[in-house]
């Protein structure tokens, strides 16, 4: 039996196309893009070739857009040179944001880079509290917000427009971490009032070890990453040419396939939500699961507590099926989830969060409730 993938959220298999297109310009072209000979231009005209991609895409100008290594990377950059660029000593974020985020403004905090820094109230769905953000920014000096349009790990979704209006009203600098849902939605940077929005190719059927940061045409930032002067002087460090190649290649797929995608994997999710619901009992789901509030590739199950928990995801692996979960963190450790913790979910409770894709099969689906009700049923504290 072949395994079945269900961790898409963490890293996605690369689009054949896109190898197909990285192949390409691995076998033809070599030179370094800064150099100012025949092959290093023709490597250029690649890399402007896959910026005018992507800004065409998000409705934004060539400028705008800047490859990076990664989300990880647009984010600190966003961070970290937003706040310096603009002398910001509040920040606003919220407890269930990604590493990346979390870490990168704690930082801040302990090296005084900030004098504040304040989380927005969320419910036990995930939403944010935009009555709270409101009060958070109206008591407070000019802020540096960042808030994710989709949690990685429940998959509630912000609302990235009503966010905008409202640190546009306090004139605040806005940060979106919109790389789980970057090819999933439109983003049209001319109707949203982000200052920044990132993404991660490996997310999107692209490769790894590439990404790109949005940088709205009102601001100016200076780099974080020094030693060349290629992006524009904004990022230091010859370009991963295969990767931005790729990256345009599957966002332009995404695009042009999104709306079957999103009718594909959306009936997957709810077919794998409404069968758990159905057969296997004391079972409810993390965060939102409606459509018009949920990312439609994220599914984050909470089982009944159970003996050895901790061994349900090595069960569903053993039985071919990969997927990423754990628990809440419990009193005095620091293991666990930090987003579960943020929504104060029960830490008795193991989850499982299923994300699916394109290549995925209500047959897969089929194969996985059959493994999951075993291993419930054999484990389940009585």
């Amino acid at each position: 039996m072949e395994r079945i993938y269900l961790d898409n959220a963490a890293t996605t298999p690369l689009d054949a196309v896109v190898i197909e297109e990285m192949v390409k310009v691995m076998n033809s072209y070599y030179g370094n893009p800064s150099s100012i000979h025949a092959q290093g231009r023709e490597v250029r005209t690649l890399i402007e070739k896959a910026r005018k991609t992507v800004s065409g895409l998000l409705n934004a100008t060539p400028a705008e857009i800047f490859f990076t290594s990664g989300g990880t990377e647009a984010d600190n950059t966003a961070i970290r040179c937003g706040i310096a660029a603009f002398n910001i000593k509040h920040a606003i974020t919220s407890k269930i944001e990604h590493h990346a985020v979390e870490h990168t403004l704690n930082m801040l905090l302990e090296q005084g880079v900030i004098d504040k820094l304040s989380f927005v109230n969320v419910d036990a769905k995930g939403n944010i509290d935009y009555d709270h953000l409101e009060e958070l920014l109206k008591n407070n000096e000019r802020s540096f917000v960042s808030l994710m349009h989709a949690n990685n790990e429940l998959g509630t979704l912000t609302d990235l427009e009503r966010v905008g209006d409202i640190c546009e009203q306090y004139n605040a600098i806005y940060h979106c971490d919109t790389v789980q849902t970057m090819g999933h939605y439109v983003h049209d940077v001319r109707k949203l009032k982000a200052h920044f929005i990132v993404c991660a190719a490996h997310k999107l059927h692209g490769p790894k070890g590439v990404g790109f940061l949005y940088v709205n045409h009102s601001i100016k930032i200076s780099p974080m990453i020094f030693g060349g002067a290629q992006e524009r002087n904004m990022r230091g460090g010859t370009e991963n040419v295969y990767g931005i190649v790729g990256l345009a290649k599957a966002l332009q797929i995404a695009y042009g396939e999104m709306a079957e995608h999103q009718q594909h994997i959306q009936e997957l999710k709810t077919y794998l939500k409404d069968r758990l619901s159905n057969e296997v009992p004391d079972l409810f789901f993390n965060g939102e699961t409606e459509p018009e509030k949920s990312l439609y590739t994220v599914l984050n199950v909470s089982f009944p507590a159970m003996d050895m928990a901790d061994m349900l995801l090595f069960n569903l692996d053993i039985n071919g099926i990969s997927a990423s979960g754990g628990s809440a963190c419990s009193s005095g450790s620091n293991i666990g989830s930090h987003v579960l913790t943020g929504i104060a979910a029960d830490p008795n409770r193991p989850s499982v969060r299923f994300s699916f894709s394109k290549y995925n099969t209500k047959e897969e689906l089929d194969f996985v409730v059959e493994k999951v009700k075993q291993i419930v049923s054999q484990n389940v504290t009585v």
